[in-house]
């Protein structure tokens, strides 16, 4: 291992290379391979959204003001104040629209209104009117691949029969075989089964197919037709024009499909690194998203006050995903190699660099995140051997994460992300060190991917558990009553945030703190200048400071300044031991 106050290797400002300086040292890759980047000097991207910290609330499960047991928008309202107190700059709404829940939420019926389980739209004026005034922006989620079976869109092509405009609006085919009673393809659906769903017709007899790459209640949309693409344009204006800052765009890779709807043999696994040296799935990353994208961003450039479009674009490699933040695109893209990278020096320092130079081809800022809505949080994954392939879900009977690790793992993982430059995205919860819910009973999982799945996936309901605001309060502080939507572990008490405020140590003020640092030293605005890093030890410097996270068995010397910041107590002697991230402020 080498020392992490060495020589300065390449140099990353909010996306950007600085100047190449030094060699490099037992990192496992040779930093002068790479290729040179733009000039640091050269204007950078400025914007709101280009350094943000962004708070994802899952609406269901964050504060339930009713006491039905589900969370709502007046809920968030009365909380906006916590993540003014942690310190974020703005927050991104998981979907409140009409809705059957068939994915909770995700199968939308209304793109111009509110469910009544979250409210009124007036509730969401107001949301976004008590946001403003607070100095938080908000993000609202958009899911433009596929409806609800619910959708009048759907009801009309349902009524409409084959060869109709109104069927036009989704992808019906007609079946194989003599009575056309197999699928138009051999695609599956992400959450597992066939991807396609037979209809009745009129006459009660089978029809034809629609193509549901998700749920059965979630068809999929025709981009290929016109007044699909004029719906979502006036979409986007309902919702610009009601104040909000911009989109998250749900399964932004997925829109167009292969115009032959070729079979694909492989299976559904998104980003499991085993994709790049194989084509391009016929469902995925098609090139006609691009055009679609363009036109959505000179609608929202003819909109005061910076809005911005976020891909959740599930896309290897790093290059390809880049394309989707080009100048007249997207402005950020969920950087979910990251969420997966191996707890490693060696692959976090792969993944980071790899990275930035990916957006800086392009011009844009790159964007942090460890934990969302649809995977095992980052206290629970990093818990499991390093290795382990991503789970989905976990369930009783399963291997259970190293509860005390993980969350040690965590801690460092988080004061690691809100060091780099560019945009970091954090999920509800995870400023507390909140865990998967691991021991769920399987009878309370409602997950579509449980049952589609034939039970062999446990799905995303242990990362969605209603939040602990209270420790001794009825459901921990979520509501006014004890219900709730999912089960609450009786482990939620240590995590409650009236257990951790103004506790030093605790994972939320770790968390406040880093974010304070974050904004003061402008470090998602700031250079980042790789230093002698070894095989154990990750070391960089971003403007004044000087971050180290050391991966290895034995405590590490800390480089030379003030500690301003510790994932964990460092030892007696000053080291950072195992599993640690520490912030130094430079002599």
């Amino acid at each position: 291992m080498e020392r992490a106050d060495g020589p300065s290797v390449p140099g990353i400002r909010g996306g950007r290379a600085a100047d190449r300086t030094g060699p490099a040292r037992d990192t496992g890759v040779d930093l002068n391979t790479h290729p040179t980047h733009p000039d640091p000097t050269e204007a950078p991207v400025t914007g709101w959204w280009t350094e943000a910290v962004i708070y994802q609330i899952y609406p269901r499960s964050f504060a339930d003001a009713n006491g039905d047991g589900i969370g709502d928008l007046p809920g968030i309202t009365a909380r906006l104040d916590h993540l003014v107190e942690l310190g974020v700059d703005a927050v991104w709404l998981s979907p409140f629209y009409p809705s059957p829940q068939a994915d909770a939420g995700y199968d939308v019926a209304d793109y111009r209104g509110v469910d009544p389980l979250f409210g009124t739209l007036a509730d969401a004026d107001k949301l976004i009117t008590e946001a403003r005034s607070r100095g938080l922006r908000v993000i609202v989620d958009l899911v433009p691949n596929h409806t609800s079976s619910a959708h009048r869109w759907f009801t009309a092509a349902l009524a409409a029969g084959p060869g109709s405009p109104e069927r036009d609006r989704y992808v019906f085919r007609d079946g194989k075989g003599a009575d056309g009673d197999q699928p138009p393809n051999d695609w599956q659906s992400v959450f597992g089964g066939p991807a396609w769903t037979r209809v009745t017709g009129a006459d009660g007899r089978p029809g034809q197919w629609y193509l549901h790459l998700f749920d059965p209640g979630q068809p999929d949309l025709n981009w290929d037709n016109p007044e699909v693409r004029a719906e979502f344009l006036d979409v986007l204006r309902f919702w610009l024009d009601r104040g909000v800052d911009g989109f998250r765009v749900d399964v932004a890779h997925g829109l167009i499909k292969q115009a032959d709807l070729a079979d694909w043999q492989e299976p559904q696994e998104i980003l499991s690194g085993r994709e790049v040296d194989k084509p391009r799935p016929p469902m995925w990353d098609q090139d006609g998203v691009h055009e679609i994208y363009r036109d959505w961003r000179a609608l929202l450039d003819s909109y005061p006050g910076e809005r911005i479009l976020v891909a959740e674009a599930w896309v290897e490699p790093a290059e390809r995903l880049a394309r989707y933040v080009r100048p007249d695109e997207m402005h950020q893209a969920f950087n979910f190699e990251y969420l997966l990278a191996s707890w490693t020096a060696p692959a976090q320092y792969a993944v980071i660099t790899r990275s930035l130079e990916a957006t800086d081809g392009v011009g844009a800022p790159t964007t942090w995140v460890l934990s969302n809505h649809d995977v095992v949080r980052h206290a629970s994954r990093l818990g499991l051997p390093v290795g382990t392939p991503r789970p989905h879900g976990i369930g009783i009977g399963d291997e259970q994460p190293d509860a005390a690790l993980g969350l040690r793992r965590a801690r460092a993982a988080s004061l690691l992300m809100l060091a780099l430059p560019g945009s970091a995205y954090l999920y509800q919860g995870e400023e507390l060190g909140l865990p998967e819910h691991t021991t769920m009973p399987d009878e309370a999982r409602q997950d579509p991917t449980w049952e589609r799945s034939g039970h062999t996936l446990r799905g995303r309901d242990g990362c969605r558990v209603p939040i602990p605001w209270e420790a001794d309060a009825p459901s921990y502080g979520f509501g006014p009553t004890d219900a709730s939507w999912l089960p609450q572990p009786p482990v939620w008490a240590e995590f409650a945030l009236d257990r951790q405020r103004g506790v030093p140590g605790s994972t939320y003020e770790l968390y406040r703190t880093a974010l304070r640092l974050r904004r003061e030293h402008g470090l998602g605005r700031g250079t980042l200048a790789w230093l002698a890093t070894g095989d154990e030890v990750l070391s960089f410097r971003n403007d004044g400071l000087t971050v180290l996270t050391n991966f290895g068995g034995v405590p590490v010397p800390a480089p030379a300044g003030e500690v301003v910041a510790a994932s964990a107590p460092l030892t007696d002697d000053g080291r950072v031991p195992t599993d640690v991230t520490v912030w130094v402020r430079s002599a």
